[in-house]
């Protein structure tokens, strides 16, 4: 991987990142303190809900929410396999289930055809997971939860800014969960959020990240220390001011590769649902000739980095296996069997998306 010339990931830290931190620092205040809170404000005010609560990383911000919504033992949650495994870990965390329902094979997300198979008499919540940038399709998820009496937790560790019908991810479940880690849209280093508009909720929450106290040494239940500190906070708000110049550069970026690769044989270039703003996390595209990982080879070959988003369904996961967490998922099994992400970021040139394309039509013209 020594020749790779256009990385899949590059976090992008300027000037006001850095002058920031150097503030907080110089306070003496560099846990959490009045850069969180004003974090907090300004990016549930960005997301369009009421409150925020911030975490010390998208992870914490799923376990907090699920245990906000007093979910527990003998509860199960509904939930996609194709995902990263701190979606399934963060409903194990608090005892309960996690079922896996199948994706759709054009947007990854959620199938809402496939959830009420899945709904059993111990269904408490279902916890759609907003993949590469690109928001399952929440109205109809919202109506089944509506239906059957269940909590929607949105996963929007991937999504910051993306919308669906007009409405921004973060603002359409009970309860959103963002990640802030460095390769996100946008970072705190590490880091998490969590948006909501139901206020016995955000302060169900608040318990839960500082060691289920709402007053100092008055423990109400059993907590975490799960708090942001000034100095992701700081960072955070520098961040959020560039986060739509971010998303812009990404889905431009994407725009160049797909005109790009339309033609190329043996892959499909990511979909975007009518209707919804794609903000491009990852630009995945999933070969249909050969195998994966020889154009994995091939591409890096040529100077480009990749990354396989995700190669295991959970319920494949060995943990899993062994705790007895099973599902059959094809549309996940395809996905994870021939799934590709290339580099999308803001920084890239268009010599580097040029270099992107050609690598992906040598991988093809190699290939049968």
């Amino acid at each position: 991987m020594s020749n790779i010339r256009v990385p899949i990931a590059k976090p992008i830290i300027g000037d006001e990142e850095i002058e920031n931190v150097v503030e907080v620092l110089k306070s003496g205040m560099i846990a959490q303190g009045p850069k969180v809170e004003e974090f907090e404000q300004k990016f549930a005010e960005w997301v369009g809900a009421e409150y925020g609560i911030a975490v010390n990383s998208g992870t914490a911000a799923l376990h907090t929410a699920l245990l906000a919504c007093d979910i527990g033992p003998g509860d199960e949650v509904i939930t996609t396999p194709f995902t990263f495994i701190a979606s399934g870990n963060s409903i194990v965390y608090t005892g309960a289930k996690p079922v896996f329902a199948d994706i759709d094979l054009k947007t990854y997300t959620l199938s809402p055809d496939a959830i009420e198979d899945a709904i059993t008499e111990n269904t408490k919540a279902i916890l759609p997971v907003q993949l590469y940038g690109q928001s399952a399709e929440m109205d109809k998820i919202n109506e089944i939860a509506e239906k059957y009496g269940l909590i929607v937790i949105e996963d929007a560790a991937q999504a910051h800014g993306a919308t669906f019908k007009g409405q921004k991810v973060g603002s359409m479940g009970d309860m959103s969960c963002f990640s802030f880690y460095p390769t996100k849209n946008m970072t705190t280093s590490e880091g998490g959020i969590i948006t909501t508009d139901d206020e016995e909720l955000a302060d169900s929450a608040r318990m839960f990240r500082a060691h289920g106290a709402t007053v100092r040494y008055h423990h109400n239940a059993i907590g975490y220390n799960f708090r942001m500190t000034d100095i992701s906070a700081a960072i955070g708000l520098a961040q959020l001011k560039n986060i739509d110049e971010f998303n812009d550069k990404r889905i431009a970026n994407a725009d160049y590769l797909n005109k790009g690769l339309a033609d190329v044989d043996g892959i499909i270039t990511p979909y975007c649902a009518d209707g919804s703003k794609h903000v491009y996390h990852q630009y995945t595209i999933r070969v249909e000739k050969g195998d994966r990982d020889d154009w994995v080879d091939i591409i890096n070959d040529c100077g480009v980095g990749t990354g396989i988003h995700y190669p295991i369904p959970l319920y494949n996961q060995p943990i899993y296996m062994a705790l007895e967490f099973e599902g059959y998922c094809p549309n996940a099994e395809l996905a994870a069997d021939n799934v590709i992400s290339l580099p999308v970021h803001p920084s890239l040139t268009q010599e580097d998306l040029d270099l992107v394309i050609e690598a992906v039509k040598t991988a093809s013209n190699e290939l049968d």
